[in-house]
């Protein structure tokens, strides 16, 4: 699973984008690497918007992780393992990346390729959740 999402460093960012070398988002980049492990995605991606998290009552980033992965507490988190992050306690959450070794994470955001980022304080303040790929 790190192996593959190591792959995709350097990809460009490109909203909704989740192909290798092309261009992904966040959601892109976890997509992008489920494909390459299972095959088929496990349900249909509807087009969103860049806001679309602030315009939510509900949660459907971590609602959609949940159907798929095994939901982890955050103190078991390996690398290879998803990290969802809120920007705000009150809001939904917005932001994938996958855990990479040495306080790491491997993700997409606006303005850069998909990048290895120190996991530091701001970022580990914000994890909503921590999922498992499926074995």
């Amino acid at each position: 699973m790190l192996h593959e999402a190591r792959r995709w460093i350097g990809t460009p960012y490109r909203h909704q984008g989740s192909r290798l070398g092309v261009g992904c988002d966040c959601l892109g980049l976890l997509r992008g690497i489920w494909r390459s492990l299972y095959g088929r995605e496990p349900e249909a991606m509807p087009a969103y918007s860049r806001d679309w998290a602030e315009m939510r009552a509900d949660d459907p980033l971590l609602e959609a992780a949940r159907r798929h992965m095994a939901e982890i507490a955050t103190h078991e988190a390996m690398p290879g393992d998803v990290l969802a992050f809120r920007w705000r306690r009150h809001l939904p959450a917005k932001h994938l990346a996958i855990l990479g070794e040495s306080e790491t994470i491997i993700h997409a955001y606006e303005g850069h390729a998909v990048a290895v980022s120190p996991l530091v304080p701001a970022w580990r303040s914000r994890i909503a959740a921590v999922f498992r790929f499926p074995d």
